[in-house]
């Protein structure tokens, strides 16, 4: 991640650690994870009026000094925090009002992983910009992409020398022609398998499965969305602790996945069957109460 990155992003220990580095000019709006978004699988109808922070902001600064408003569909890497109802599209209309682009990062919700090829599809918000990578390659080498509006294109190319490489960007590793090929390939097990719709037919029985393990006592909370939940173990002491720990009953157990703090992030692969599922929450099911047990003693 480069400054710029971790200057808008909300990981806030990226940002303590590298703050005297930080791009200036950044202003965060609060997450949406409120203490009565419990258990709640999907989107929360309460808590889309946080949009208006983005109001605010611009009452305070200026909305002529404020170049785009980026948020992620669903907040990935923070925990599977999932949009209130009607939230991006409050965002989308407050953009529209002030003249500010939205941006989607959709590096993990875009590509199948709600149910639809993007979170914007989803959700029925159209953003201005919109990045992706991760899945763009089934996450077998790097590849990122950034898409927008025609009218951000020609913008820019109307403005540019005649002639001008399109949307033109620098970098060391750019158009690395086997990453295309894996984005190709990809592309086309995508069509051919119809990956989306296998997501969004099995994402109903996942997040059953997911929630049926809030009856372990350590089980702080669950959220869900398509096919990626988070599961919230009770704080021990230090923020992370009962993570770090559920996460290596769980690797025990037999199953993988990434822990953030105390939020054990779940995102089953695509091609899985029910079965697959039923082994996973199996598992998890063991990690979890194992580590319960290991608290007791």
């Amino acid at each position: 991640m480069n400054i710029g990155a971790t200057s808008v992003g909300g990981m806030i220990n990226n940002v303590k650690a590298y703050a005297s580095v930080l791009m200036p000019g950044v202003v965060h709006m609060r997450h949406t994870h409120l203490d009565e978004h419990k258990f709640i699988s999907g989107q929360p109808e309460t808590g889309a009026e946080i949009a208006d922070d983005l109001e605010r902001i611009c009452t305070n600064f200026g909305s002529e000094n404020i170049a785009a408003c980026i948020v992620e569909p669903i907040a990935g890497s923070t925990g599977t925090l999932v949009p209130p109802v009607g939230y991006l599209q409050r965002l989308r209309e407050l953009c529209d009002k002030h003249k500010i682009l939205l941006i989607f990062d959709e590096v993990i919700t875009g590509w199948g992983r709600t149910g639809s090829a993007f979170g914007a599809q989803e959700f029925g918000v159209t953003p201005d910009i919109m990045t992706m990578a991760k899945a763009t390659t089934n996450g077998i080498v790097p590849f990122g992409v950034v898409a927008c509006k025609e009218e951000i294109y020609d913008a820019v190319m109307d403005n540019s020398p005649k002639g001008a490489i399109e949307l033109f960007h620098g970098y060391t590793y750019s158009g690395i022609p086997v990453s295309v090929a894996a984005a190709l390939a990809v592309q086309d097990i995508f069509e051919k398998e119809d990956i989306f719709n296998r997501a969004k037919e099995l994402a109903p029985y996942f997040q059953e499965g997911l929630f049926s393990l809030k009856d372990i006592d350590v089980v702080d909370n669950i959220r869900g969305y398509g096919m990626m939940g988070g599961i919230d173990i009770k704080t021990d002491g230090r923020p992370g602790k009962a993570g770090l720990a559920t996460f290596k009953h769980c690797y025990d157990a037999g199953v993988n996945f990434k822990a953030t703090g105390d939020c054990l992030i779940i995102a089953p692969m695509f091609i899985c069957e029910k079965k697959h599922i039923d082994e996973i929450i199996e598992k998890l099911r063991t990690g979890i109460t194992n580590y319960a047990k290991s608290k007791k003693n």
